[in-house]
Parts: C-alpha cells; structure tokens; sequence
C-alpha cells in the first residue's frame, strides 16, 4: 500500500491544493506545514505553467504571480526537500505534461522519487496515452492518480480499475472553480468506479464550504479543495498561513 492510499486508513482524506510559489515557495513551505496541522491527510502542490487548460481564473492567475516571482520546477524539488525534514505527508504534483515532458519524464521521476514526492495528477494526459508516462513513474514508484470526469461514461471502470494513490473523480463539467451547488450525479459516478477500483475515491473541483464536503465525504472517500485555498492566498498573500488553516480545520472538522 502507497504512502498516499494509507492517508484514508485515518477515516475521510482532506486533500488540499495549492500553487507552489503562489506568492513564493517560502509562503508555500509555511502554508505545507499549517495546512498538515490544521487536518489536511495530503497535499497536492500546483507547478505552476503558462497554459493550465484545467483551471479557472482564481488557480490561472496563482500560475501568474507563481511564475513572476521566479518559480521553476528546480526551486519547487528543493522547497519538498525541505518540507521533507519535518513532515511525511503525502505529497501530489499536480501538474501538465509539457513541463514534465521538458524536464525529461525519467529525470523528474527520478527527482520525485529522490525528494520524497509521492504522486502526480497530469490533467491533460488521456487515459489512452498514460503508458508513456506510467513507464516512469511506476519506474520511481510515483502513484500516477486519473481523473475521472461526469462525461467519462463507459471509461469510467477502465480508469477507475488502473488507477493508483486516488481516483480523482471530477465533481462538475468544466474547469476548477468555485460553484455554490454541485449538480452532477456524483453517486452513479462513485457507484460506477466503485465496481472495479482498488483505490480511494476522492472528489475535487467546486468544493468550498463545509456542508459540501460533510455531503460529499458520506458518499466519497475524500474531499479535494484547491479555489477556495488559492483565494485565500489571493487575498493575504504572505499572511495567509493563519487564515488558510483556520479554513482546513473548519473543512476538516465537517467531514468528521
């Protein structure tokens, strides 16, 4: 069992997202920590990239300010190095292909591997080409974790059934965001993939109050929250600690 699939042996996962240098990686690094003491079971940390054809406007300008203040995929290992020293929570990338493509697929797994990384989401690598990457990342023991959209249909059991870490099922058609109500038939999708998984289920995009992730934790294994965390961020900047954590307990504290 992976480090990431033993995060929800504790009960229901909060996992929490946010962009690595949004508004630097020591902000980042401070944020890691109050977050894991607040309640959050993983981590899911945003490298940050020009084109994130998933993401709405609030993670799209957290790339932005990212990237103005000089991060890179370098800076970003040496800050997990770091968390490493005080913390084994599990650690997700999530990321694009083309920065991963760029650094080398066998080199950055082998620096994931190296620095204590132990998953990857790449939203915009189809189901039908992951063998390219899974090459390496299984190669590195880096949990590769699909997603599964409400429009995924009859692929729904073949994601689900080679799935690794988590099964990231998306909540809404659309890209990541904030949304008062989550409308998609989310028990037929978890029903679906429950049928063939051999990992948790865990549900991300729109969720940002506590009576959403108390209804969606009674039928999912865990509950993904990045819009809500970044705008936060947004708001506070380097001061964000204190209020982000208060907002994972709050979020936590629901789902138990």
């Amino acid at each position: 069992m992976s480090k990431i699939q033993h995060a929800f042996k504790k009960g229901k996962a909060f996992i929490a997202f946010l962009t690595a240098g949004d508004p630097d990686l020591q902000t980042t690094e401070e944020l890691v920590f109050e977050m894991v003491k607040s309640g959050a079971d993983i981590i899911e940390l945003g490298i940050p990239f020009s084109d994130p054809i998933a993401e709405g406007p609030v993670i799209q300008e957290a790339d932005v300010r990212a990237l103005a203040s000089g991060t890179t995929p370098e800076k970003i290992f040496a800050m997990v190095e770091r968390i490493r020293e005080k913390s084994q929570v599990p650690l997700v990338f999530l990321t694009y292909i083309n920065p991963v493509l760029k650094y080398g697929y066998d080199a950055f797994f082998a620096k994931c591997n190296e620095v204590g990384i132990d998953g990857i989401i790449i939203p915009d690598l189809p189901y039908e080409e992951k063998e390219e990457v899974h090459e390496f990342s299984s190669k590195y023991d880096i949990d590769l974790v699909p997603l599964v959209a409400p429009t995924s249909e009859d692929r729904i059991k073949k994601i689900a059934d080679s799935a690794e870490g988590y099964l990231y099922i998306v909540s809404s058609l659309g890209v990541t965001g904030i949304r008062s109500e989550i409308k998609t038939d989310l028990d037929s999708i978890i029903s679906i993939a429950k049928e063939t998984a051999k990992v948790p289920l865990a549900v991300g995009f729109g969720i940002n109050t506590p009576e959403q992730a108390a209804k969606i934790s009674k039928i999912a294994d865990g509950v993904i929250v990045g819009s809500a965390i970044v705008k936060i961020i947004a708001q506070h900047g380097k001061d964000s600690a204190k209020p982000v954590g208060e907002y994972v307990k709050k979020m936590k504290e629901a789902m138990t």
